[in-house]
């Protein structure tokens, strides 16, 4: 059986993290990985979580399965950290590994729901996008989204082709810091997007990984709040990865938005599809979250800190614009200040991020696309020479 296994392409940024490892050079600079890192280069613990784990440690009495949603205090508590209030008796919700399985699981939901339904993404996306719809064998479309020449969005090109969406097919949504780009949708160009959505028919899918690290936590979910309040579907694949920094604890959620009537229905398919998955989802982080979220001082000091890395990587942001202007001569880069997240795309060449890598030791995907957060107050400068010398 198993010599009928073909070799599978292997993930770019997982290559550029290995080439990094081995390179041995000094000053190397590594943007392609899409952690935040400090000022030293460490991903650190948040303080919250730090202290919820000391509490949980201390108070935990069993280690027995959760159910299979998870626990109904997480997903209350997060619903309600993305979406606000009111939105209680008709969200369906389950703990997932990670946005990735959130994402995943939305998919499967999807399928189950509607066989035959195109998934939109944006030109460009997260590659895993494309990657588990083509593994699930569905249907795939794409809308314009970056434009290039301006390293803004193209809303000309992206209103044209929403507005050919048939209905009942699901357009993703990124609902802020967009990944690749940085280019995020303003809240006018937000209001003209629900509206195509709704004429058309379509149901949205919001995949919100970064909320808190763009323009601020409520600011953030702003976006999908509309979303949530403008169609009476729509599904909602949110991660803690970020926000609250535990990447390897794996906690997501997804959130399902219908009636009242139907919420039953819902959270039973959810329910069966995490059955067929991995039974139950893992608990550890999303008790973190639950208790953080749940707990006012806890609360106020992870909000503290994550503001804290939002304005790290927005002052990066600034400082490289500014570095790149100067090393330059030209305002082609201005636009790093005005994007949101962790990620920019430079618009270099591929030849050029490979002159960059070989030249320069700094390390970024082929498509130039950055982490922001890989950068401190000290490389930032250097990269701004490095890039100069290969343009």
């Amino acid at each position: 059986m198993l010599e009928a296994l073909n070799p599978q392409p292997q993930d770019k940024i997982l290559q550029l993290i290995a080439m990094f490892r081995e390179d041995d050079r000094a000053e190397k600079i590594d943007l392609g990985v899409g952690v935040y890192k400090d000022a030293t280069g460490l991903t650190p613990v948040m303080r919250a979580v730090k202290a919820a784990e000391k509490k949980l440690w201390e108070t935990e009495t069993t280690k027995t399965y959760t159910g299979l949603a998870g626990e109904p205090a997480y997903a209350a508590a997060l619903t309600g950290l993305i979406l606000g209030e009111g939105h209680s008796a008709r969200a369906a919700a389950i703990a997932t590994p990670g946005g990735t399985g959130a994402i995943r699981q939305a998919l499967e939901l999807i399928r189950l729901a509607r066989p035959g339904a195109k998934i939109w993404l944006s030109n460009p996306t997260w590659p895993n996008h494309p990657s588990i719809v083509k593994y699930l064998g569905m249907p795939l479309a794409e809308y314009r989204y970056f434009d290039v020449a301006t390293s803004g969005i193209d809303f000309a090109g992206l209103i044209e082709d929403l507005n050919n969406v048939p209905e009942g097919d699901v357009v993703l949504l990124h609902g802020c810091c967009h990944n690749p780009t940085g280019a995020n949708l303003s809240p006018a160009q937000w209001d003209e997007v629900i509206a195509v959505l709704r004429a058309r028919g379509a149901v949205p899918l919001v995949d919100l990984a970064y909320q808190g690290f763009g323009d601020g936590l409520e600011a953030d979910a702003e976006a999908t709040r509309k979303v949530a309040a403008a169609f009476p579907e729509a599904l909602i694949a949110a991660s803690c990865s970020k926000n609250f920094g535990i990447y390897r604890e794996r906690t997501g959620i997804l959130i399902a938005l219908g009636t009242p009537e139907r919420k039953a229905v819902v959270q039973g398919n959810l329910n069966f599809l995490n059955r067929q998955n991995y039974s139950f989802p893992p608990d550890h982080g999303a008790r973190l979250v639950t208790m953080i979220l749940e707990d006012a001082a806890l609360r106020a000091d992870w909000q503290a800190e994550l503001e804290e890395v939002r304005l790290n990587m927005l002052n990066l942001r600034r400082q490289l614009a500014e570095e790149l202007r100067k090393a330059t001569n030209s305002d082609r880069f201005d636009f790093v200040a005005d994007h949101r997240g962790m990620f920019s795309r430079l618009g270099l060449t591929e030849a050029q991020v490979v002159r960059l890598r070989e030249d320069h030791a700094v390390y970024m995907v082929g498509d130039s696309r950055i982490n922001i957060a890989g950068l401190n107050a000290r490389t930032v400068p250097v990269l701004a020479r490095a890039i100069a010398a290969v343009l």
